[in-house]
């Protein structure tokens, strides 16, 4: 062992010294590894809808030959995604990626003023946007480089299943706003219109900009961290060797995806690291209805779930949590800010039903797998804004 590193003494038993950042050549080339290991195994589950890997794979191929043959997009251009976790997230993304182009995540609960200063600032010529944030498109759509809006109901790929929940959410709990969009299309849509076109081969290689990731704008206005397919795969690589040795089964996993993918740790955690492990990512897309999501959690049996001290907390005194079945569990993350002790105690105390099994190790990955390719660059997301820490303190 060189004696230049030592911190590789602390490092737990089969965590390498080295990672090979070369493997996959961008964060496209590892959705399409795992797609050929693992076509029929589950990938995303979202209110009883599962798709598996290679029916995801079919519908990132149509949207990214949407944007391309229909859109006429070039290398390079951006494409806003302005969703919570549901499963028309994961399709754009790597719709995005397959195609060349750069994703901008955008927060769904972004004001106006906020939201007008992102699409500016960075230049994107479409926006995917779920119908429940349309009236706040409407306000700035305008001023803004958006050439196409692309809009979609929660329940749109959930078949039939889905008719009811659009219904529900817009005519019972009254969450979608009346909007109007002169010209938005709508997702669906635009995949039967990209089943029309034969996608070119793209060239993406290490240097090209995968994310255009926005700081909270903690210290003013938020910022665009330009993160390379090679700042993701490394991060990606660095993370899933640090995971893997918590007993992690390839084409076996089921993490508990609260936290919103548009934030860089569930980016990295959930949507990077366990797609490339074959997992499926069990989307919860209001993680603030706690009540509903301890249901979620009561009827799945799940290995990982990631989380933040809030979330974690708020959890923990939900009603009906403690009957939870957490024998499965193998790994338990936590980012965005340290996990406070008291948390961390009652959360392994409650949940070590088995001794084999619970926590990973007693070793804490609060903050491990933030972006740290470009130190400084992207903030940490745990000021109130954050939408899971803003809507438990309103709880």
């Amino acid at each position: 062992m060189s004696l230049e590193r030592p911190w590789l003494q602390s490092y737990p038993k089969g965590v390498p010294a080295e990672i090979d950042v070369n493997e996959f050549h961008s964060v496209s080339a590892v959705f399409d590894t795992s797609v050929a290991k693992f076509r029929d195994r589950p990938a995303y589950s979202s209110f009883g809808k599962v798709l598996t890997y290679g029916e995801t794979d079919a519908l990132v191929e149509q949207f990214a030959a949407y944007l391309l043959g229909e859109l006429q997009l070039k290398k390079g251009d951006r494409v806003a995604l302005m969703m919570p976790n549901c499963l028309q997230y994961p399709i754009a993304t790597f719709g995005v990626l397959r195609a060349g182009l750069t994703v901008v995540n955008v927060n769904p609960l972004y004001t106006a003023r906020e939201l007008k200063h992102q699409l500016v600032d960075s230049g994107a010529a479409v926006l995917v946007v779920v119908d429940n944030f349309c009236d706040t498109v409407q306000q700035v759509i305008a001023d803004t480089p958006i050439k196409q809006v692309v809009t979609t109901g929660l329940g749109d790929m959930l078949g039939a299943k889905g008719i009811v929940v659009n219904f529900v959410l817009k005519y019972i709990k009254k969450m979608v706003p009346n909007y109007s969009l002169r010209g938005a299309i709508r997702f669906n849509q635009a995949l039967k219109l990209g089943s029309r076109h034969t996608l070119p081969k793209v060239e993406i290689d290490h240097d090209d900009v995968a994310f255009l990731q926005y700081t909270g704008g903690t210290t003013g206005v938020a910022k665009g961290a330009m993160l390379t397919n090679r700042n993701l795969v490394a991060n990606m690589q660095q993370a899933s060797a640090w995971i893997s040795a918590s007993g992690i089964e390839m084409g076996k996993e089921v993490i508990i995806t609260a936290l919103p993918l548009y934030h860089i740790f569930a980016l990295t955690a959930n949507g990077l690291v366990f797609m490339k492990f074959g997992g499926c990512n069990y989307l919860i897309t209001n993680p603030c209805d706690m009540k509903g999501f301890v249901k979620e959690l009561k009827a799945t049996r799940f290995t990982a779930i990631t989380g933040v001290n809030t979330l974690f907390n708020g959890l923990l005194n939900t009603p009906g949590f403690d009957e939870v079945d957490f024998s499965s569990l193998k790994v338990t993350l936590g980012g965005g800010m340290a996990v406070q002790r008291a948390v961390a105690e009652r959360w392994k105390k409650g949940h070590r039903r088995d001794p084999g099994r619970g926590l990973w190790p007693d070793r804490d990955l609060a903050g491990r797998l933030h972006q740290s390719t470009q130190p400084g660059r992207v903030q940490r997301r745990d000021r109130p804004a954050d939408p899971v820490h803003r809507c438990l303190r309103e709880r």
